[in-house]
């Protein structure tokens, strides 16, 4: 793949990058400032992409790293006694002021990252799999495990 191959690859999944990379960060500019870091990570290393058909993933694998990294550059800087979640008797997450985007937020990491590609990104199941390095069984099961817990969260919201 050349560079002008790798631009218009680029340029034809840039909705899916905006999307998975919002839902990560939870704004436009970092989303943004996320698109263009992966971009540039993923054009230094183009030489490395074993199987051009596998380029969306591979970018969006990147994109998801880039925003972990930035998830935790922001958790290094804030303090701790800043950091407001609404808590409930039980220890459980307050759901009744939450968005869909906040509830999956505070989903596990390896079921956040199922829901994004699969629900935002429109990854199929098996792109979601060769994304994230797993058998695409397990990939179905945590995808379930994730909406069990997503309906759980949004049915005690409207109680």
């Amino acid at each position: 793949m050349n560079k002008k191959e790798f631009a218009a690859s680029v340029e034809a999944i840039r909705n899916k990058l905006y999307r998975t990379a919002y839902m990560y960060l939870g704004n436009e500019a970092s989303a943004y400032e996320a698109i263009d870091e992966a971009v540039y990570k993923a054009l230094k290393s183009l030489k490395n992409l074993r199987q051009p058909e596998y380029f969306n993933t591979w970018i969006t694998r990147i994109l998801i790293n880039v925003c972990k990294d930035e998830l935790s550059r922001i958790k290094r800087l804030q303090p701790e006694e800043n950091i407001t979640i609404n808590m409930n008797s039980t220890d459980e997450i307050d759901t009744d002021s939450l968005s869909l985007k906040e509830i999956i937020s505070r989903l596990p990491e390896d079921l956040k990252e199922i829901i994004i590609l699969r629900y935002f990104s429109g990854f199929t199941l098996a792109q979601t799999a060769v994304s994230l390095n797993m058998p695409q069984g397990t990939v179905v099961t945590k995808q379930r495990r994730a909406l069990s817990i997503l309906k759980l969260e949004l049915s005690e919201e409207e109680v």
